[in-house]
């Protein structure tokens, strides 16, 4: 498959070139693709070794030599959705059939009535424009054994360049946790035997949507002429997860015998620049004021970007700080989101998908393996594998079913974007009994989320885990056709 597209197998994509990762979809926002079709990325006795699992992780690890996982099945998870969200499919994996049409259609995205894309697009990918709608499609995740969500208010001005009402973004956040995530969760805990069964509500905080010029703000964090800027951030991003903290110590007092956080704020990841001379250190400021060890649960989480060179260095350098600061990580592991844009990524991203798949699964089972042993001891306070990599989804739910802390197995939450990779979350949960599993789920006003639903329908053609659209095209018309032919 990758070198149909111009490099050789699992290399480095030529600098510049249009079908970048992304384009395959190998990178979406903060999350990665599935894996590719020979499935012959992972090798977790390489991920295990002695140099990253301290020896008494070593029982938690698989021989992974032989680690090789099926596939999960396109045509079951069609035959489950209604004619219209076939069709809508259907008329994505058209477009996206080839770079001719998909180049056409981003060409004319645009132009596009949004009552059009509401309908055949954002309808896929998006939880809807008002609150109302989202809480409506938390309630159809339920019914596809989904529990929960990780919201995401997509407004967002990374480079500085529109002029959007910060105050409004942070008061409607945590508006949104109110009253989606707090009656979506307390409907299930009323129900739950388990009161650790239910997975807890995310809300996602992009950093570059809290601070007017962001990118200045960020290469100047520490400069003391932009103190006044810094403090704007921090606090904006302190009201939002004081919220999530303040919730979170109200419920546990109703169920004191629950173990993972009810709701998480989650820092989602910048270019490479901008975190290292800024977001790490946020994370780290937040860390120290919600996840303190002398709580029993966390309430803030960052997010680690995988297919960068110093990641597994810059994990081991936090975890000895949370350590020393008497703090836990709330970590979210991706892959990456910037390959086509990062101005230095010869230098800071890894050479080869094999190699960020092998970093990926080695950190995400070391950090599995500490909880499952250490439990409430471990200084990795709770986890999010967030992957469309059916071989990573699969290697985390291995792990967790071969013993260790029920701390440990509550803290660790499986996640992936919302209209994407949902024949990976269908496998998981109906053939493997997965109930640890969440959709980020972006919303907002549908002019603010265009940029999101465009980038959306340039991956679309790997979320059934293909190099074009005219495998689903065939699988819809194949469903439609066989419930035609049954009816």
């Amino acid at each position: 498959m990758l070198a149909k597209y111009g490099f050789s197998k699992l290399g480095r994509l030529p600098k510049g070139s249009y079908v970048s990762w992304c384009r395959l979809g190998m990178i979406s926002r903060g999350y990665v693709s599935q894996t590719n079709k020979t499935n012959t990325a992972v090798r977790s006795v390489e991920f295990l070794n002695d140099s990253l699992m301290p020896d008494d992780q070593h029982h938690h690890s698989s021989d992974s030599k032989n680690v090789h996982y099926k596939p999960p099945s396109t045509v079951e998870y069609l035959q489950t959705l209604t004619k219209p969200e076939l069709l809508s499919l259907g008329c994505i994996g058209l477009v996206s059939s080839s770079k001719l049409t998909l180049d056409a259609a981003i060409m004319m995205f645009p132009y596009v009535p949004m009552p059009l894309i509401k309908i055949m697009v954002s309808s896929l990918y998006c939880g809807g424009s008002t609150m109302e709608e989202v809480r409506d499609c938390g309630k159809i995740l339920q019914d596809r054994g989904i529990s929960n969500m990780m919201l995401s208010l997509t407004i967002e001005d990374s480079e500085g360049t529109k002029d959007i009402d910060i105050d409004f973004i942070v008061n409607e956040t945590i508006k949104s946790i109110h009253e989606i995530l707090k009656p979506n969760i307390l409907s299930q805990l009323e129900a739950a035997a388990d009161v650790n069964s239910v997975v807890p509500g995310y809300i996602a905080l992009k950093p570059s949507a809290l601070v007017s010029n962001p990118s200045q703000v960020f290469l100047n964090f520490n400069n003391p002429d932009w103190k006044a800027q810094r403090d704007v951030l921090i606090d904006n991003c302190t009201k939002i997860t004081q919220a999530v903290y303040d919730l979170n110590q109200e419920l546990l007092k109703k169920y004191p015998q629950r173990v993972s956080p009810f709701f998480v704020s989650t820092i989602d990841a910048e270019k490479y620049n901008f975190q290292t001379k800024a977001v790490y250190e946020l994370q780290r400021i937040l860390f120290k004021k919600f996840n303190p060890v002398s709580s029993p649960i966390i309430s803030c989480v960052g997010t680690w970007q995988l297919y960068l060179t110093d990641s597994g260095k810059q994990i081991d350098q936090e975890y000895k700080l949370a350590q020393e600061g008497n703090y836990r990580l709330g970590m979210k592991l991706v892959r990456g989101a910037y390959i086509h844009t990062e101005p230095n990524r010869d230098a800071v991203i890894l050479p080869s998908k094999e190699a960020t798949d092998i970093n990926y699964n080695t950190i995400m089972s070391k950090v599995i393996n500490d909880l499952l042993i250490k439990g409430s001891k471990s200084s990795y306070g709770h986890l999010v594998v967030a992957s469309h990599n059916y071989d990573s989804q699969m290697l985390a739910t291995d792990l967790l079913t071969q013993g260790g802390s029920n701390y440990g197995k509550a803290n660790v939450t499986l996640a992936q974007l919302l209209g994407m990779a949902d024949n990976v979350t269908y496998d998981l949960i109906t053939h493997h009994n997965v109930k640890n599993i969440i959709k980020y789920v972006p919303w907002g006003p549908p002019l603010e989320t265009k940029d999101y639903l465009l980038r959306r329908l340039q991956e679309n053609g790997d979320a059934v885990r293909s190099d074009n659209g005219w495998p689903l095209v065939k699988a819809v018309f194949k469903t439609l056709f066989t419930r035609k032919k049954t009816a």
